[in-house]
């Protein structure tokens, strides 16, 4: 469990502020007495969490200090308050390292975007990101392609994270989101759900290349890009029918249950820790989008 050692929180604050906080926040937890040695960051992970998303993206950050320990910085666009101005919440999770005398430790800020400054994240960002190491951005919802903060934040990235069962209109969606594949590397969470089942049935080759329709009891984004997948990998239009669940609950081959794939669904914690691993482009996953789309 993360032992939180200092936080601050503030209101109206410049970036200054927020550099000079941080801080004090890492001299307090070297002073702390019990294992003061720390680690130092891995990447620079941004969220973008507009309101609802914002408690969810808690949730899953809380499950991924000691895995990535990192510089997070979480941005909640408010662009409809009375005030232009930035409030700040900062906070460090510190990690034990069993038989270790040290602590991984892994720096939070939450940055509330007022105003005007939900409009510029760029600026806001970029003084922030700890030189030299990769940068993620998850972008909770569906991104929108052409929006500015959008375009702003994927230029000073080096890898996107989506999840397009956020998204409420696939498959139209996925052939506005192909169009940023040659500008930044992408993943999509719900493609990465996908995998026990993807593996599963490559297990069927040669016979599933005679297949000619895939019912999937899933999630919209689950049952476009498996159908999307197979169109792309075999080279031919498959016939999709698609049983809406909450989880990827199976899946039939011209109207025969494939197997169950051993082992059980990963947390949303676990999907994000394996998609952090990865800054290359994935051509398989790039060619299942274009194939779900149409």
């Amino acid at each position: 469990m993360a032992q939180e050692l200092e936080e601050f929180t503030g209101e109206a604050c410049s970036i200054g502020d927020v550099e000079r906080e941080l801080a004090r926040l890492r001299d307090a937890a070297t002073g702390a007495g019990e294992m003061p040695n720390l680690r130092t960051s891995v990447m620079t992970h941004i969220a973008w969490a507009p309101e609802p998303w914002t408690e969810r993206a808690r949730g899953v950050l809380e499950g991924m200090g000691e895995r990535h320990p990192s510089r997070t910085i979480l941005l909640v666009p408010q662009a409809d308050a009375d005030t232009d101005q930035i409030d700040a919440r900062l906070s460090l999770g510190c990690y034990s390292v069993p038989g270790v005398d040290r602590q991984v430790c892994s720096e939070v800020i939450e940055l509330h975007l007022l105003g005007r400054r939900a409009a510029a994240p760029a600026s806001v960002v970029q003084p922030l990101l700890v030189s030299d190491l990769p940068v993620f951005i998850r972008w909770r919802g569906r991104p929108p392609v052409a929006g500015s903060e959008f375009r702003q934040l994927i230029a000073i990235v080096d890898r996107l994270i989506v999840d397009s069962t956020e998204w409420p209109d696939v498959p139209e969606a996925y052939a506005d989101f192909a169009q940023i594949f040659d500008e930044v590397a992408a993943s999509d969470i719900a493609w990465a759900r996908t995998a026990r089942w993807r593996s599963l049935l490559a297990s069927l080759w040669p016979g599933i290349a005679s297949v000619q329709q895939i019912r999937v009891r899933g999630t919209a984004a689950q049952a476009y890009l498996l159908a999307g997948w197979l169109r792309s990998r075999l080279g031919k239009q498959i016939e999709l029918e698609h049983d809406d669940s909450e989880r990827l609950e199976g899946v039939e081959l011209d109207g025969e249950p494939a197997p169950f794939p051993p082992g059980d669904p990963p947390e949303p914690s676990d999907v994000l820790s394996e998609e952090l691993e990865t800054l290359t482009r994935d051509p398989v996953y790039e060619a299942a989008v274009v194939a779900a789309a149409g």
